[in-house]
């Protein structure tokens, strides 16, 4: 993964000013420091964004190790042009998977802050998140309409999935749900947020999600911690259970099977060859190391939950 993580905005390091923070005290104490950070340095990738610049023809969609197909044997048998189409279609299906996820983390916010305390920070903050997700959506949208074209969903089975999710994530695993979604994506968007071998706009895209998921992630750590403290043994066991298989159902369906069809590649070998490809698999888990070690920190990393994220490759 990128090692340099400097910022370009107007704060000189605003992703160090979110993630180096007073002490934990509570979500109300939390939520009142994000809603000021908010303020102060959210960003519009609408206007911040040319959408009308040309692509250059030999930058990439996201930094060529963060291919699925990297270092495997289809990969050494394509041809530059073709590498550069791949991580393009990859990343515009890893943009339109978020939107698909984000819409359900805004449901899921709303639903826990429906009747609440509607002057508290904690309320605040949450349609601060729920804007940011908005506003995050529309430059997914536009970015891999940008750069490919093309709109990739989950399939029927995947989205019906999603739902029922919706219907029964609440406390710490609708949290820690949100909390799996954005790093997963997060992960990806932080090693490729400063090549300069990836298109200029979609780093700019990468900075501005990772810096104000950095608020959305604090966020859903102190949700889960407030509500994991009475939690009994079966409580744990169940809701460990129920977001490890939501890991499980984003992280195989960050790139759709069509992405790989639509960069002109045999998408069933290359879906095959991605599952078996050591060196991705120790990217993604590489960067789920304080994910894991949080969601053991709450009581959320079971044995029969781990099993599901070995089957993701984040463990």
């Amino acid at each position: 993964m990128t090692a340099a993580m400097k910022s370009n905005s107007p704060s000189s390091n605003p992703l160090a000013e979110i993630a180096v923070s007073l002490p934990d005290q509570g979500v109300e104490e939390v939520s009142e420091r994000l809603v000021d950070s908010a303020a102060r340095l959210s960003r519009n990738a609408m206007t911040e964004i040319d959408w009308s610049a040309p692509m250059d023809p030999d930058k990439y969609g996201c930094s060529p190790e963060w291919s699925s197909l990297y270092d495997t044997d289809y990969w050494h048998e394509l041809t530059e042009e073709q590498r550069i189409s791949l991580t393009r279609h990859e990343f515009a299906s890893i943009m339109c998977i978020g939107i698909w996820f984000e819409m359900l983390l805004q449901e899921l916010v709303l639903n826990d802050q429906y009747l609440g305390d509607y002057h508290s920070s904690e309320f605040q903050f949450a349609l601060t998140e729920i804007a940011d997700e908005c506003r995050h959506s529309m430059m997914f949208a536009k970015a891999s309409e940008k750069m490919v074209g093309k709109s990739y969903r989950p399939n029927r089975r995947i989205g019906q999935a999603g739902r029922l999710f919706k219907l029964v994530a609440r406390n710490e695993v609708a949290y820690a749900g949100i909390l799996v979604a954005e790093e997963v994506l997060d992960v990806f968007q932080r090693g490729c947020m400063r090549d300069e071998r990836v298109l200029p706009f979609i780093r700019t895209v990468n900075e501005i999600h990772v810096l104000e998921e950095s608020r959305h992630m604090k966020y859903a750590r102190e949700q889960v911690r407030e509500s994991m403290r009475n939690a009994g043994w079966f409580r744990r066991q169940v809701s460990a259970l129920v977001v490890a298989m939501g890991a499980l159902m984003i992280v195989l369906n960050l790139i759709r099977p069509q992405a790989y069809a639509d960069a002109g590649l045999d998408a069933k070998r290359a879906w095959h060859e991605s599952r078996r490809n050591a060196h991705f698999a120790s990217m993604i888990r590489s960067g789920c190391t304080h994910l894991m070690e949080f969601l053991d920190e709450v009581g959320l990393l079971t044995k029969p939950a781990m099993r599901y994220y070995r089957m993701a490759r984040m463990i």
